[in-house]
């Protein structure tokens, strides 16, 4: 594996290339980088939110080498453009992606949803609302409804939740899967 072969003796000396939250979407990389300063504030007070709760589930020794959520607002954003390209026509990878990955995608997808509601109006209803909105109609084209829920064996949300009250994107199914 080409990763394997990256933390060998080859790897020792060099410097690791800082991890690109955008790779594979390139919609919210271009919106990330227009964002006003007032605006990545306010993504920086959310993300410092969520790297102390990331941050109180792990080991005392690894607390303090946590600089930045896992699951930051800019991850969770292009983690839902790259589920939704991975389903529209035309995409092809050889990368696996696993149907597991899905329920974890549609779960950021509900932390998109509740990072929105507490970010400033501006933002919402703003460019973040606007790449929200495009991103979820695209998921909307490349699926269809399901209201068998066919996939909930397989595909289920983590949080607890009366049915009525998920979001729309547990109630359909890929067109293409991408777990094919």
């Amino acid at each position: 594996m080409a990763g394997e072969a990256e933390r060998g003796p080859a790897r020792r000396g060099r410097k690791r290339a800082p991890y690109d939250v955008f790779w594979a979407a390139p919609e919210t990389r271009a919106v990330w980088a227009e964002l006003p300063e007032r605006a990545l504030e306010a993504i920086a007070d959310r993300d410092a939110e969520r790297l102390e709760l990331e941050r109180s589930r792990v080991a005392p020794q690894l607390r303090e080498k946590m600089t930045a959520p896992v699951y930051s607002a800019a991850d969770r954003f292009a983690s839902w453009e790259r589920v939704v390209c991975r389903m529209e026509p035309g995409w092809s990878s050889e990368a696996f992606y696993p149907i597991s990955a899905y329920d974890n995608d549609l779960d950021s997808r509900d932390a998109l949803e509740e990072l929105m509601q507490a970010l400033p109006a501006e933002l919402r209803e703003g460019v973040l609302g606007r790449l929200l909105a495009r991103l979820d109609a695209r998921f909307r084209t490349a699926s269809t409804p399901d209201p068998e829920r066919s996939l909930r064996p397989w595909v289920r949300p983590t949080k607890d939740k009366p049915e009525a009250e998920l979001g729309e994107w547990w109630k359909r199914k890929p067109v293409r899967e991408p777990w094919d």
